[in-house]
């Protein structure tokens, strides 16, 4: 479980495929934080950290994980946003954040407003004033049409993420309110 206030962005340094997909991510924190075994954030994808040395980590993707996200569009030196999970007693700012990417947005307008092209599949958990999580960051919607989802994006969170490395067409990860998509769930179950 994550809340979606990104902590860091980490730097992809090194992508292979000796035993499946393996990203190193370079940080500037201290990685005393950071164990073998850890969940990790990495643009919203929840992923194991498998291998730390020092300033870097490794995370691993499977082909599911890859199918599912834009992580396979990751290249070296891109920038990614990194959240490691949420302990019990800790602050809850962003909102709930599972890590489960649940599809892909293709970016329409870059910031201040964002305007993202979400799959119409999403559009049912989406609602003005809600969250959403875009590339792991917890956001509020702002506007809602048939096309696309808008968010006010304020400069704080474009300055600490990777939203100022958008461009139009580019992907993002979304993970909608899990919220909306339990009660969505338990009503068609009602009425089916």
């Amino acid at each position: 479980m994550f809340t979606g206030l990104i902590e860091e962005m980490g730097v992809v340094t090194e992508i292979s495929s000796e035993d499946g997909p393996l990203l190193k991510l370079a940080i500037n924190s201290d990685l005393d934080n950071i164990a073998i075994g850890d969940s990790i954030a990495v643009n919203g994808c929840c992923l194991t950290a498998v291998k730390i040395d020092k300033n870097t980590f490794f995370v691993e993707a499977v082909a599911e994980t890859l199918s599912r996200t834009n992580l396979s569009d990751l290249k070296i030196n891109d920038r990614v946003n990194l959240e490691r999970a949420l302990k019990v007693g800790d602050r809850l700012g962003g909102h709930f954040v599972q890590g489960h990417v649940d599809g892909v947005g293709e970016i329409l307008r870059t910031p201040p407003l964002l305007s993202v092209k979400i799959p119409q599949t999403l559009k049912p958990f989406v609602a003005i004033k809600g969250s959403i999580a875009l590339d792991g960051i917890s956001l509020t919607v702002a506007d809602v049409t048939d096309e696309e989802v808008s968010i006010a994006i304020i400069p704080h969170t474009l300055s600490n993420t990777t939203l100022a490395d958008l461009r139009a067409g580019s992907s993002v990860n979304i993970e909608v309110d899990i919220i909306a998509r339990y009660t969505e769930n338990l009503i068609r179950k009602q009425y089916i």
